[in-house]
């Protein structure tokens, strides 16, 4: 039987830590967690090489008096609870007094603070979870924590951190989740010596969104709020129009913590159901707030995952909220204003219409014409036209068979002999009958039609058989279209149905993928500015080569926005932001994929946008020139998705489902 050891408080402290602190950005959310349970209304926060070399968090709360400085770094170790009563009404972001003790145990941590009672500050610094100084320090009122060299002892660690700009984007969506869930507290985001965020700390959600995500996106949001049972929901939801290929951008809070809930989310799907697309979510910024009874936020040591007592409760509050969101503020009240004032009659006096009026034509106007003067018809320059045109076809024109004696003469020496009967039927307009002419021929003359005449090599000439690949334009029949989805033909003894949209995509994505990289892209005359969640913002950056070519021109513009100044010929310019927010997404959730994967998926999401859409309309030529691209094409049979693009059915089989056999 193996032995069981009690493990020393250093390795105790590393196990610890492994479940606080995985990267820079957690670090970022426990410290800034505790600034706001300190009371501060302005936090700051700084870091470089991603956070991983140096990371700043200074804000102007309550501070930490020297007498508890040592205690702040013990395991846990907390202000928030002194009893098992206290964790059914915890309404604090950090209650498990874990985060300093783990990350002093992974890092170097130096603390600069100073209480409003105390003269002057302190400045303690541990290393390893070993402390090094405790000493005097001229500090503002609040506290300071500056984290250095995280993982500098354990390599082990280390090796898993991603690029520094990678875990800088992090930090970003910590910081503006933060922000989002305390809008009366103004954070200013500093990264690599460069302000990128600061909020104005107003308490104003709508004006906290426009600063974290960009004017773009919040004019995109309607209020939403309704309370039921006990449980209150604010915030903003995001307009049908607005929705987008994924759900990154729904953030939900339960008492201003963020946590990540099914419950939320399948609320809004289900509240937003047959007002957009399958396939597609609507964003929002939701805060829940209930009795800290009736949730158990002690779950996960991230503080992510809650559970609820009831959660139904819940589940109708955020449906009935944003359907009434959607209800009221979803209404296009100016377009029917608009609509109104156009088609109102316009208020003029009596006189001004009756100037303004056709006048009636007099009863006797044709009886006040003098009898002596004929009513002749005035002529124009029409009429003269019309009358020598008239004149000249009178004109007796040659007939086909005058036409070949004169042009086979041997007087007309400046006469060239068509090649065939079509250019002489083009020059030729017979008036009489060939019967009632009959010219003497100096020459023998055989006319040939066109269709027949075949020039090649006699042993060139060779029928194709009868179960080639090669399209034939003699068994092809086109017969019309369905529901204006599918186009129905026929084709080599069979009936062939067509899915239009899922053959044009195919054909699409099959040509994106043999011209990748040798294409032309088009210019957009406005670029497009796409905004983002930070962990697509990140993946979108990391994977710039790659979706530049397939065809698109895409930079960086800073906040979690790209720009897009070139895309494919195939794409129009107003699905440009929801290819790059689907091609984003897929990024996210699919970080493994190799980069061949990954620019196929490109293709097959700028295919299934440019292709037409199933209820267009499509002309008969279109149709048939479709059709017949398709059916040369024996190696496309099913779409991207994996569907098949047409269909076929015998005769026989037509002609068994009607019992004829």
């Amino acid at each position: 039987m193996p032995k069981i050891n009690v493990l020393s408080k250093q390795l105790a402290e590393l196990i610890a830590a492994g479940e606080v602190v995985e990267r820079p950005a957690s670090v970022i959310k426990e410290l800034l967690e505790n600034s706001i349970d300190a009371g501060a209304d302005t936090v700051t926060v700084e870091i470089r090489n991603g956070g991983i070399s140096y990371m700043r968090i200074t804000d102007n709360g309550c501070g930490i008096s020297r007498d508890d400085i040592r205690n702040a770094f013990v395991s846990h170790a907390t202000s928030k609870i002194a009893d098992a009563d206290d964790l059914n009404s915890i309404m604090t972001l950090g209650f498990r007094g874990e985060a300093l003790a783990s990350i002093s145990a992974v890092a170097r941590v130096e603390v600069m603070t100073a209480t409003p009672e105390e003269n002057i500050g302190t400045r303690y610094v541990i290393e390893s979870g070993e402390e090094i100084l405790c000493d005097d320090a001229g500090c503002p009122k609040g506290t300071t924590i500056i984290v250095r060299d995280l993982f500098y002892k354990t390599p082990a660690r280390m090796k898993f951190l991603k690029k520094d700009v990678t875990e800088a984007n992090a930090v970003a969506g910590v910081v503006d989740r933060i922000a989002l869930s305390h809008p009366e507290v103004s954070i200013r985001f500093i990264r690599e010596g460069k302000q990128v965020l600061i909020t104005s700390g107003k308490g104003d959600l709508h004006t906290c969104i426009r600063e974290v995500f960009g004017k773009e996106f919040a004019q995109t949001l309607i209020p939403a709020s309704a309370e039921t049972n006990g449980v209150k929901i604010s915030g903003f939801v995001s307009k049908p129009v607005a929705a987008r290929p994924n759900r990154n951008m729904q953030f939900f809070f339960i008492n201003n913590r963020l946590i990540k809930t099914g419950t939320g989310s399948a609320a809004l799907s289900e509240a937003y159901k047959n007002s957009i697309m399958v396939g597609k979510f609507p964003s929002c910024v939701l805060n829940i707030e209930l009795d800290p009874s009736l949730v158990d936020v002690n779950v996960h040591p991230a503080k992510t995952e809650v559970r609820f007592s009831d959660e139904r409760m819940i589940f109708n509050a955020v449906y009935y909220a944003c359907k009434n969101a959607l209800d009221s503020g979803d209404t296009p009240k100016q377009v029917r204003k608009i609509k109104k004032d156009f088609f109102k009659e316009p208020e003029k006096p009596a006189e001004q219409l009756k100037i303004m009026s056709k006048p009636e034509p007099s009863a006797d106007f044709w009886q006040h014409i003098p009898k002596t003067q004929p009513a002749a018809k005035p002529q124009t320059a029409c009429s003269f036209e019309v009358k020598s045109a008239e004149v000249k076809t009178t004109e007796v024109k040659p007939t086909l068979v005058q036409s070949v004696a004169k042009l086979a003469s041997p007087d007309n020496k400046s006469a060239v002999k068509p090649e065939t009967t079509e250019d002489i039927l083009l020059h030729s307009q017979p008036k009489k009958a060939e019967a009632e002419i009959k010219p003497e021929l100096p020459v023998e003359i055989k006319v040939v039609p066109v269709e027949k005449t075949v020039v090649a090599p006699a042993e060139a000439v060779t029928e194709a058989p009868k179960e080639s690949n090669a399209f034939c334009e003699e068994e092809f029949l086109l017969i019309g279209e369905a529901f204006r989805t599918y186009i129905i033909c026929e084709y080599r003894g069979k009936m062939v149905i067509i899915d239009k949209h899922a053959a044009h995509e195919r054909i699409i994505y099959e040509k994106l993928k043999k011209e990748s990289g040798e294409r032309t892209p088009q210019l957009l005359l406005v670029p497009v500015t796409v905004t983002l969640s930070k962990e697509e913002y990140a993946a979108t950056i990391d994977n710039l080569e790659l979706i530049n070519e397939s065809g698109f021109e895409v930079e960086d513009f800073g906040g979690g926005c790209v720009i897009v100044r070139e895309c494919p010929m195939e794409l129009s310019a107003d699905d440009v932001e929801e290819v790059i927010s689907e091609i984003a997404g897929r990024f996210v959730d699919k970080k493994q994929d190799v980069a061949f994967e990954k620019l196929d998926w490109i293709f097959h999401s700028v295919a299934c946008r440019s292709a037409i859409k199933a209820g267009n309309f499509t002309s008969r030529l279109e149709m048939e020139r479709f059709a017949k691209q398709l059916l040369s094409m024996p190696d496309i049979r099913y779409c991207p998705h994996g569907r098949p693009v047409l269909i076929e059915m015998t005769k026989r089989e037509l002609e068994k489902n009607f019992g004829r056999i």
